[in-house]
C-alpha cells in the first residue's frame, strides 16, 4: 500500500515559495517542461537498443518512457484543474542538447545518447530521490521529488488561504483519465480537488524514486511481470547497473541481490552524441531524415497540447504518432555517420507553418 502522504509532506520551508494561483500555475507548467525533457533521452537510448539482444534493457527503459508519458499526463490534469492551459507546441519544449533541467540544477545536462553507461548515469541522476528531510525547492532544484514537494506546499498553503473550490476551479472535462491512456501499472488520476492533486504528486514522486518510507518499490504491480511488485525508476536503473534485480528484502542500502539481468554493453547502435540537423548539408540523406523526424515529433507535441486542452480522444492519434516516431528513429540510426557513428534523431523545434 501507498503512503497516505508523498515525499514532499515532510519536507522543510520551499527556496521559492508558491503562493499565488499564477505561480502555482507556473510551477505546474515548469513541471510539464520537466517530464517532457525527460522523453528525448529515453527515447534515444531505447531506440539505439536491439529488443533481441537486450530485452530487459528494452524493457526497463521502454516502461520508464511510458511512465514519464503518464507523468506529463498529470502534470497537465494538475495545470488543468487549476485552471490553466497547458502548453507544449512551443520551441522553449525542444532546447539545443546537451540541455540543463527545466528550472533545476544547471549541473544536471540532459544528452541526446546511445544507451550505455554514460547514458545510464545520467539517468539515475535524473530519477535521483531526494535526501532524507531533503528541502522543498520550487527553482534549481536538486531532484525532482524536491521540486514535487515545493508544488505540495504551494497547494496546501492555497487551499487553507482560498479554499478549495478557488484554487480547483478547472473545466473537470479537461481531464485526461485512463480511458484515454493505457499500458503503465501507473494511474492516471483525474485532479478535482486537494486530495486528488496529492494523489497524481504522489504517483509522479513514487515511480521515480520510490516510496516515501525509503523503499526501492512504487506501489505497482509490475506491469510485464503481474507477479512481481515494481521498483521505481531509480532503482530499475540501479538494477541495470548491477545486473541484478531487487528482491523483497532488499533496500536502497544493500542495492539488488535478485536474480541476473543480462545487459549486453556491445549491442547499441553506435548513435552520433548530440545530434543537430546543421551537422548535414541541406538535401543530404541524413539531414533529410532528422528533418522528417523533428515534424513528426512536432505534430505530437501539438496532438498532446490539443488532448491537454479539451480534445483527450487526440491521445489515440498521438500514440499513432509515436508508432511512426519509432519507425524513423530507428531507421536513422542505421544511416552511417562519421567517425564510425550512426545518425541519430535531433529533437528540434520545427514551427508550425514549416511542418
Amino acid at each position: 500500500m501507498k503512503d497516505s502522504q508523498p515525499q514532499g509532506a515532510v519536507a522543510a520551508a520551499s527556496s521559492a515559495r508558491i503562493d499565488t494561483l499564477d505561480n502555482l500555475r507556473e510551477h505546474l507548467q515548469w513541471a510539464i517542461e520537466l517530464e517532457h525533457a525527460t522523453l528525448p533521452p529515453y527515447l534515444c537510448a531505447l531506440y539505439s537498443l536491439d529488443p533481441e539482444r537486450n530485452p530487459d534493457a528494452v524493457e526497463v527503459v521502454g516502461s520508464v518512457f511510458i511512465e514519464e508519458m503518464l507523468h506529463l499526463a498529470l502534470a497537465a490534469n494538475l495545470l488543468n484543474a487549476v485552471g490553466g492551459s497547458p502548453r507544449l507546441d512551443t520551441a522553449e519544449m525542444l532546447p539545443p542538447h546537451p540541455r540543463p533541467m527545466p528550472h533545476g540544477d544547471r549541473s544536471l545536462e540532459l544528452s541526446l545518447l546511445p544507451f550505455g553507461a554514460e547514458a545510464l548515469e545520467m539517468f539515475l541522476r535524473i530519477e535521483q530521490p531526494a535526501p532524507p528531510a531533503g528541502p522543498a525547492e520550487g527553482d534549481g532544484y536538486e531532484t525532482i521529488g524536491q521540486f514535487y514537494a515545493a508544488i505540495e506546499q504551494g497547494l496546501r498553503h492555497l487551499c487553507d488561504r482560498l479554499g478549495e473550490q478557488a484554487v480547483f476551479s478547472g473545466d473537470p472535462t479537461r481531464q485526461v483519465n485512463a480511458g484515454h491512456f493505457r499500458h503503465t501499472a501507473g494511474q492516471l488520476i483525474a485532479v478535482t480537488d486537494l486530495a486528488s492533486a496529492l494523489a497524481a504528486l504522489e504517483e509522479i514522486v513514487e515511480q521515480g524514486e520510490g516510496t516515501s518510507r525509503g523503499e526501492v518499490w512504487d506501489g505497482d504491480q509490475d506491469v510485464f511481470h503481474p507477479d512481481r511488485d515494481e521498483v521505481a525508476h531509480y532503482y530499475r536503473f540501479q538494477e541495470l547497473k548491477a545486473g541484478r534485480r531487487y528482491r523483497r528484502g532488499d533496500t536502497p542500502q544493500s542495492g539488488p541481490t535478485g536474480e541476473e539481468i543480462s545487459v549486453d554493453w556491445a549491442a547499441m547502435r553506435p548513435m552520433r552524441h548530440n545530434p543537430r540537423v546543421a551537422d548535414h548539408a541541406p538535401g543530404s540523406e541524413i539531414r533529410t531524415a532528422q528533418e522528417e523526424f523533428n515534424r513528426i515529433y512536432c505534430a505530437l507535441l501539438h496532438l498532446l497540447e490539443q488532448a491537454f486542452n479539451g480534445s483527450p480522444t487526440q491521445m489515440a492519434d498521438a500514440t499513432r504518432t509515436m508508432f511512426a516516431l519509432k519507425a524513423r528513429a530507428q531507421a536513422l540510426m542505421q544511416m552511417p555517420d562519421e567517425d564510425g557513428t550512426t545518425a541519430g534523431p535531433t529533437f528540434e523545434y520545427v514551427p508550425p507553418e514549416s511542418r
